[in-house]
Protein backbone atom coordinates (compact mmCIF):
# COMPACT_ATOMS: atom_id res chain seq x y z
CA UNK A 1 0.00 0.00 0.00
CA UNK A 2 2.67 2.26 -0.05
CA UNK A 3 3.42 4.60 -3.45
CA UNK A 4 6.49 6.38 -4.75
CA UNK A 5 5.30 9.62 -4.23
CA UNK A 6 4.19 8.62 -0.62
CA UNK A 7 4.81 11.42 1.25
CA UNK A 8 6.13 9.50 4.78
CA UNK A 9 8.65 7.88 2.58
CA UNK A 10 12.12 9.42 4.03
CA UNK A 11 14.39 11.51 2.24
CA UNK A 12 17.40 8.77 0.91
CA UNK A 13 20.96 9.93 1.28
CA UNK A 14 24.30 7.87 -0.58
CA UNK A 15 27.64 8.80 -0.01
CA UNK A 16 29.71 6.77 -2.31
CA UNK A 17 33.33 6.49 -3.84
CA UNK A 18 35.20 3.82 -5.03
CA UNK A 19 36.32 1.80 -1.77
CA UNK A 20 34.02 3.09 0.76
CA UNK A 21 36.65 3.20 3.22
CA UNK A 22 37.45 7.12 3.68
CA UNK A 23 35.15 10.57 2.57
CA UNK A 24 31.86 8.67 1.97
CA UNK A 25 32.39 6.81 5.81
CA UNK A 26 33.11 9.85 7.15
CA UNK A 27 30.42 11.27 5.07
CA UNK A 28 27.76 9.10 6.27
CA UNK A 29 28.63 9.31 10.69
CA UNK A 30 28.66 13.06 9.74
CA UNK A 31 25.07 12.67 7.97
CA UNK A 32 24.04 9.97 11.02
CA UNK A 33 25.16 13.16 13.51
CA UNK A 34 23.15 15.58 11.38
CA UNK A 35 19.90 13.17 11.44
CA UNK A 36 20.39 13.04 14.79
CA UNK A 37 20.67 16.50 16.51
CA UNK A 38 17.67 17.77 13.37
CA UNK A 39 15.31 15.09 14.89
CA UNK A 40 14.90 13.75 11.58
CA UNK A 41 15.17 10.21 12.47
CA UNK A 42 12.05 8.60 11.05
CA UNK A 43 12.61 11.41 8.13
CA UNK A 44 15.74 10.45 6.59
CA UNK A 45 17.48 7.34 5.21
CA UNK A 46 21.75 6.93 4.81
CA UNK A 47 23.16 4.53 2.51
CA UNK A 48 27.11 4.41 1.88
CA UNK A 49 29.12 2.16 -0.17
CA UNK A 50 31.62 1.74 -2.94
CA UNK A 51 31.86 0.03 -6.38
CA UNK A 52 35.18 -1.80 -5.58
CA UNK A 53 34.99 -1.62 -1.26
CA UNK A 54 38.22 -2.00 0.87
CA UNK A 55 38.53 -4.60 3.27
CA UNK A 56 38.05 -1.80 6.10
CA UNK A 57 37.87 2.01 6.65
CA UNK A 58 41.39 3.63 6.18
CA UNK A 59 43.38 3.61 9.47
CA UNK A 60 44.27 7.77 9.15
CA UNK A 61 40.50 7.98 8.70
CA UNK A 62 39.35 5.90 12.02
CA UNK A 63 42.02 8.12 14.20
CA UNK A 64 40.97 11.59 12.56
CA UNK A 65 37.11 10.85 13.16
CA UNK A 66 37.71 9.57 16.58
CA UNK A 67 39.49 13.03 17.55
CA UNK A 68 35.90 14.70 17.06
CA UNK A 69 34.08 11.67 18.77
CA UNK A 70 33.27 8.87 16.21
CA UNK A 71 34.09 5.75 15.85
CA UNK A 72 34.41 4.36 13.29
CA UNK A 73 36.31 0.81 13.65
CA UNK A 74 33.54 -1.81 13.72
CA UNK A 75 32.77 0.18 9.99
CA UNK A 76 32.67 -2.36 7.32
CA UNK A 77 32.93 -0.82 3.35
CA UNK A 78 30.55 -2.28 1.46
CA UNK A 79 29.25 -2.19 -2.26
CA UNK A 80 26.29 -0.27 -3.29
CA UNK A 81 24.12 -1.52 -6.25
CA UNK A 82 22.96 1.03 -9.42
CA UNK A 83 19.32 -0.39 -7.85
CA UNK A 84 19.97 1.50 -4.27
CA UNK A 85 21.44 4.91 -5.70
CA UNK A 86 18.46 4.81 -8.29
CA UNK A 87 16.04 4.75 -4.74
CA UNK A 88 17.92 7.74 -3.12
CA UNK A 89 16.84 11.46 -3.63
CA UNK A 90 20.82 12.53 -3.02
CA UNK A 91 24.28 10.72 -4.16
CA UNK A 92 26.79 12.34 -3.20
CA UNK A 93 30.26 11.09 -4.88
CA UNK A 94 33.51 12.18 -3.35
CA UNK A 95 35.44 12.97 -6.77
CA UNK A 96 36.26 9.29 -7.35
CA UNK A 97 33.03 7.61 -9.05
CA UNK A 98 31.36 7.94 -12.51
CA UNK A 99 27.96 6.99 -11.59
CA UNK A 100 24.98 5.49 -14.46
CA UNK A 101 22.29 6.02 -12.99
CA UNK A 102 20.37 5.35 -16.16
CA UNK A 103 17.24 6.77 -16.54
CA UNK A 104 16.64 7.72 -12.89
CA UNK A 105 19.56 10.22 -13.45
CA UNK A 106 16.59 12.79 -13.64
CA UNK A 107 15.37 11.77 -10.33
CA UNK A 108 18.57 11.93 -8.08
CA UNK A 109 20.18 14.72 -7.26
CA UNK A 110 24.13 13.49 -7.74
CA UNK A 111 26.50 15.91 -6.86
CA UNK A 112 30.43 15.80 -7.09
CA UNK A 113 31.96 16.77 -3.57
CA UNK A 114 35.67 16.19 -5.57
CA UNK A 115 36.97 15.58 -2.25
CA UNK A 116 41.33 14.37 -2.46
CA UNK A 117 41.31 10.80 -0.69
CA UNK A 118 42.70 10.53 2.51
CA UNK A 119 44.28 7.29 2.47
CA UNK A 120 47.90 7.50 2.97
CA UNK A 121 47.94 11.29 3.74
CA UNK A 122 48.74 12.82 6.86
CA UNK A 123 46.87 13.48 9.73
CA UNK A 124 46.63 17.51 9.05
CA UNK A 125 45.46 16.28 5.85
CA UNK A 126 42.89 14.27 6.49
CA UNK A 127 41.59 16.53 9.29
CA UNK A 128 41.13 19.20 6.45
CA UNK A 129 39.08 16.59 4.31
CA UNK A 130 37.01 15.92 7.62
CA UNK A 131 36.03 19.32 8.19
CA UNK A 132 35.06 19.87 4.49
CA UNK A 133 33.43 17.17 4.83
CA UNK A 134 31.21 17.73 7.71
CA UNK A 135 30.77 21.72 6.19
CA UNK A 136 29.46 19.93 2.75
CA UNK A 137 26.90 17.17 5.31
CA UNK A 138 25.70 20.47 7.38
CA UNK A 139 24.83 22.18 4.05
CA UNK A 140 23.29 18.96 1.93
CA UNK A 141 20.91 19.23 5.34
CA UNK A 142 20.36 22.73 5.49
CA UNK A 143 19.17 22.55 1.79
CA UNK A 144 16.51 19.86 2.23
CA UNK A 145 15.67 20.62 5.38
CA UNK A 146 14.78 24.14 4.63
CA UNK A 147 13.06 22.67 1.33
CA UNK A 148 10.80 20.45 3.68
CA UNK A 149 9.82 22.43 6.60
CA UNK A 150 8.30 25.62 7.50
CA UNK A 151 9.86 28.63 7.84
CA UNK A 152 9.90 30.05 11.52
CA UNK A 153 9.90 26.59 12.99
CA UNK A 154 12.80 26.25 16.24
Amino acid sequence: MSTDSDSTDPTRIAFVCVQNAGRSQMSAAFAERERDRRGLDDRVEILTGGTRPADRVHGEVVDAMAEVGFDLTDRTPREISAEELRACDYVATMGCSTLDLGDAEGNVDVRDWALDDPDGQDGERVREIRDEIEKRVRALFDEFSDADDEPGGS
